[in-house]
């Protein structure tokens, strides 16, 4: 599935840390929320409610066309499959910590529905000024229903899930890290055997004499003698 392609780096931050969300998609505010929201449940929770807000600022800009509009959807539709993103998070640490979420999944399921069919309507019957945000909104739709698909599993599902998601994440860490491994040691024979090559030629140059004992190389020529110049 399409999220797992987005959330490979991410499940890195499944105790999510709130560090990076302020400056991505939270404001300073809703940041202290979250970081006062340890109970998965109540984080679940408190994340959909910011969703919503997303949502709902999305609807009211579509209402009025003016200036800048296009921008601000952009922006908020993105700021939404962040926080979609981070829902789904919150679950799957859960989930493989054998944390009852059950009262939470329940409400994204409730309120993911919900939010979905709004997003379907502004997709249903675009806006003039659609061009400017499409992708985003396309990106918003496939993260929700992915979210749907997830939250729909049933516990032990959802574990496997993870699991899966976890080995593909560490087979990619790992093969970058062979990949950056494998280049950094043909740097370093390249390296290696160009400085073997600039020895051998130094070595077969008419100076490499007077390089390696500080004396000049005989001479048949007398003293004061210049070499005559080639023949053209």
């Amino acid at each position: 599935m399409r999220r797992f392609q987005n959330l490979l780096l991410m499940m890195a931050l499944a105790a999510i840390t709130v560090s990076g969300q302020q400056k991505d998609f939270l404001t300073s505010d809703e940041a202290d929320q979250i970081r006062l929201a340890q109970e998965p449940n109540t984080r679940l929770r408190v994340y959909l409610h910011f969703a919503q807000q997303r949502v709902d600022l999305i609807e009211q800009a579509l209402k009025k066309e003016k200036a800048g509009r296009a921008g601000l959807i952009h922006e908020y539709l993105e700021e939404y499959t962040k926080i979609v993103e981070a829902i789904d998070i919150v679950a799957d640490d859960a989930t493989k910590r054998k944390v009852v979420i059950d009262e939470g999944i329940a409400i994204v399921l409730k309120e993911e529905k919900a939010m979905l069919a709004k997003l379907r309507a502004i997709a249903d019957a675009p806006p003039k000024d659609i061009g400017r945000y499409q992708f985003a909104l396309t990106q918003a739709l496939e993260t929700t229903e992915d979210s749907l698909d997830m939250a729909k599993q049933d516990v032990e599902a959802r574990r496997t899930t993870v699991a899966e998601a976890e080995q593909r994440r560490k087979a990619e860490r790992e093969s970058l890290t062979k990949a950056a491994e494998g280049a950094e040691g043909k740097a370093v024979a390249k390296t290696d055997a160009d400085k073997s090559e600039q020895r051998a030629t130094d070595a077969s140059s008419p100076n490499a004499e007077q390089k390696a004992t500080g004396r000049k190389p005989p001479t048949l020529r007398r003293k004061g003698e210049t070499p005559a110049p080639p023949k053209p």
